[in-house]
């Protein structure tokens, strides 16, 4: 048990009497604020009080971890264990102070004690008993302490508690006092003091005479006192000696509390304890002697006087006085035999504590011997490891010669490495198309080719720029001139540039170079115009087969998903419509004008991109995007619906999803196809037709995904369409030549097919004239690893059976 009290607090304590030190046992709960308030309101108008608050905390056997477990505390560092020890003290002071400030705002001194014991009981009684306290205030349950049925804390430490202490227990309101049956020494001083007579008073007593023994009195023969008075006298000079029999016993116990050597001195304190109370005992069983003695002194000088004595009876009250002192004398001397007891087991203990002591050093002896033994296996490992570090040392030095050595070595490999690198960026920034990849044509060179920007050689004007057909190096080309006010600075411009120098597709139009400083695009020439010519017929344009009108729907949806599942950002165009869809001469149809495009900031397709200004062409535009700006690959999926129907029906873009519904609905499909197209074939054509209504729908989430929906089925309808060209009843299929039959280059029949290095076929003269110019493929526009042709003889057969019929 360990008691924690300030030396101001002991000062303070020991300034005061017994009696005016009132006891509060406290837990520093809400609880304890109406014990400290009930002791207020009850003590302090006796008089000067000190309050001594008591905590008694639980002792200390582990330290918790940050891992939330709790690690014993034989197995924590003594600076770490003493740390954690004063910050629990603190805290529990930190606790219990406002109770001393509750004391303080009365004008009450107040001492805190912090006692560390698992016995809490023990604790208080022993801390009252120290300090001779005789007034104790507990905090108790509901019921009495003081009956048997209740054992808790309270009733506990009523128990434990001296019986001069007064016991106060507080619930709820209610209280249960336990009062005390024995007096303190000041109050007995007080009652013997009361009781004995002044040397003035009477003439009759002669005087006293003090010994190391006790008290004698003396009488004269002629002068006796009265029976009364010798008890008095014998009374009071007996409380003297068990006073200080009890004062002697007091400091005892305190001494050895505080004492460490159990050696010599405990065999001495227990020798002085056990004289003390024989002493104690011997007094206190004298006291009837001196009684008995003095009755029979009075007899004799009665009977030896021939005058008979006038002999003074006490009185009722003085006898009563009497037997108030026997019966105090009786709990006195049972006391100094319990104190007996507990000397005498106290004296069986130090000698076990003396053993275990004499045990424990011989042991620390072994553990000395130990000690020495791996102190002197630790010097001869250090010698060892002495040895090693010299030997280590001269080994790192020469590392470290070798190290330098090494070090020039891998410096210009770095640099080595580096110009690789840089090459390697260089070529991997080609091949991913980082920067854009088209030829640069002059002013010059443009101006030239157009003859000044000929009006006879202009074939097309729209809201960006005029289109002139020209010749440069060799090769029939379309020149777009943007307007002087969309010149090189145009959004559009640089987007198409890019868009279209980074991608190369089939069915995409293809870019052959251009001039930025002047706003000038050269693409491949297309002969056959765009689609909505050739639809509406205009200029006297010849009308476009079904199986073709199938065919080019499945090309543009094949373009536009190779644009969405462009990497690294997908490509929505934006601004899908027959106009923008361009045919060679064999009807090849080729997607241009992608300046209006957006690039994706993710790769997934999902995701909607916000455009606060709309653009694209009124009756192509999706609804969605139209009315919240939200962009996304299926508003090209709705542009691509309005150009099935438009294949199908040849009219305007105006109301054509309502017209085509109400006939699919009337059962009137045929009367709104286009009957220049040839013979529809009604199941596929009205499968077709309503796969442009399902892309068509006003909700972007009713219509049918591009790639796994859309695609498939335009494929599986084109290749019926490939095999009713192929029958013999249809004339027209002889006249048009097969796709294959195609080259990239010239977009006509090939007469020498070879196969170039990219795995394309080209015609021998086309791509000849075109590796003069150029070391890249026209297809992929990455480098060839060589210019090597090979002759494709199978494909030069079929191009000769197909000529020959």
């Amino acid at each position: 048990m360990e008691r924690i009290q300030d030396k101001e607090d002991e000062n303070s304590i020991s300034e005061h009497s017994p009696s005016s030190v009132v006891a509060l046992a406290i837990k520093g709960n809400k609880k304890s604020k109406y014990v400290v308030q009930w002791a207020l309101n009850k003590f302090i108008p006796e008089g000067m009080i000190v309050f001594k608050l008591i905590h008694v905390h639980p002792g200390i056997k582990g330290v918790p971890t940050p891992m939330g477990n709790v690690l014993p505390i034989s197995q924590v560092r003594a600076d770490i264990a003493n740390a954690f020890k004063k910050e629990v003290e603190w805290q529990t002071h930190q606790r219990l102070l406002p109770f001393k400030k509750m004391c303080e705002q009365r004008k009450v001194h107040a001492d805190i004690v912090m006692i560390e014991s698992d016995d809490v009981a023990s604790a208080v009684a022993e801390e009252v008993a120290k300090g001779v306290i005789t007034k104790l205030v507990v905090g108790a349950s509901s019921r009495s302490i003081f009956t048997s049925k209740h054992k808790g804390m309270s009733a506990k430490i009523s128990v434990c508690t001296p019986r001069f202490c007064t016991v106060y227990a507080i619930s709820k309101g209610k209280l249960s006092i336990r009062p005390s049956d024995i007096q303190v020494d000041g109050n007995i001083l007080d009652d013997a003091s009361g009781t004995s007579f002044s040397s003035s008073s009477s003439s009759n007593y002669t005087s006293t005479s003090q010994t190391d023994t006790g008290s004698v009195v003396s009488y004269a023969p002629s002068h006796s006192p009265s029976l009364t008075a010798q008890r008095f006298q014998a009374l009071s000079s007996i409380n003297q000696t068990l006073l200080k029999t009890s004062t002697s016993l007091t400091e005892t116990n305190h001494s050895r509390a505080q004492s460490v050597d159990f050696g010599r001195e405990t065999t001495t304190s227990i020798s002085a304890r056990n004289s003390d109370i024989d002493y104690g005992l011997n007094r206190s069983s004298s006291f009837k002697s001196v009684i008995s003695d003095t009755e029979s002194w009075n007899c004799d000088q009665y009977s030896a006087n021939d005058e008979p004595l006038a002999i003074e009876l006490p009185s009722p009250n003085r006898q009563e006085n009497v037997n108030l002192e026997l019966e105090k004398l009786r709990i006195e001397l049972r006391h100094a035999q319990g104190m007996h007891a507990v000397a005498q087991s106290e004296s069986i203990d130090a000698s076990r504590k003396l053993n275990d002591l004499n045990k424990r050093r011989s042991e620390e002896s072994m553990k000395l011997k130990e000690i020495l033994a791996k102190e002197d296996m630790a010097k001869e490992l250090a010698r060892q490891e002495r040895e090693k570090y010299e030997a280590a040392a001269r080994e790192a030095e020469y590392l470290k010669e070798c190290a330098e050595r090494e070090a020039a070595e891998r410096k210009e490999a770095e640099l080595k490495a580096i110009r690789a690198a840089k090459e390697k960026e260089k070529l991997e920034d080609a091949i991913t198309g980082s920067t854009p990849l088209y030829r640069k044509f002059t002013w010059d060179e443009i101006v030239s080719a157009t003859s000044s920007f000929s009006e006879d050689l202009k074939i097309g004007m729209g809201a960006y720029g005029k289109v002139y057909k020209c010749s440069l190096y060799h090769t029939t080309v379309a020149v777009k001139v943007l307007h002087p006010n969309r010149s090189h600075d145009s959004k559009q411009f640089q987007q198409e540039l890019e868009i279209l120098s980074r991608t190369r597709h089939p069915n995409l139009l293809l870019l052959l170079g251009a001039c930025p400083e002047h706003g000038c695009i050269v693409y491949e020439y297309m002969e056959s115009g765009n689609l909505d010519e050739r639809l509406l017929r205009k200029n006297n344009t010849s009308p476009i087969p079904w199986f073709d009108r199938y065919r080019i729907a499945w090309e543009v949806a094949s373009a536009l998903s190779f644009l969405h599942s462009s990497k690294p950002k997908p490509i929505i165009h934006r601004d899908l419509k027959p106009a923008n869809i361009l045919l060679g001469r064999n009807l090849v149809s080729k997607i241009g004008d992608v300046g209006l495009s957006t690039m994706l900031q993710s790769d997934n397709l999902s995701t909607m991109y916000k455009d606060t200004e709309p653009v694209g062409t009124l009756c192509y535009i999706d609804p969605e995007y139209q009315r919240n700006g939200l962009i996304s690959p299926k508003s090209d999926v709705y542009a691509l619906g309005i150009v099935i129907l438009q294949l199908l029906t040849a009219k305007p873009a105006i109301a054509i999803t309502h017209v085509v519904e109400t006939a699919i609905g009337g059962g009137k499909l045929k009367d709104i196809l286009d009957p220049e197209a040839g013979s529809w074939p009604y199941q596929e054509t009205l499968e077709l037709a309503q796969l442009g209504l399902s892309c068509a729908e006003l909700r972007r989430i009713d219509r049918p995904d591009l790639k796994d929906q859309v695609l498939p089925t335009l494929e599986r309808l084109k290749e019926i369409a490939d095999r009713t060209q192929q029958s013999p009843s249809i004339v027209t299929v002889r006249s048009r030549p097969p796709n294959h039959f195609i080259c990239p280059i010239l977009q006509d029949v090939m007469d020498d097919p070879c196969v170039a290095a990219d795995g394309y076929t080209y015609d021998r003269k086309a791509i000849e004239k075109w590796f003069q110019e150029n070391d890249k493929s026209p297809m992929t526009n990455m480098a060839l690893p060589h210019k090597h042709l090979i002759p494709n003889y199978t494909l030069l057969s079929a191009i000769m059976e197909w000529k020959s019929q």
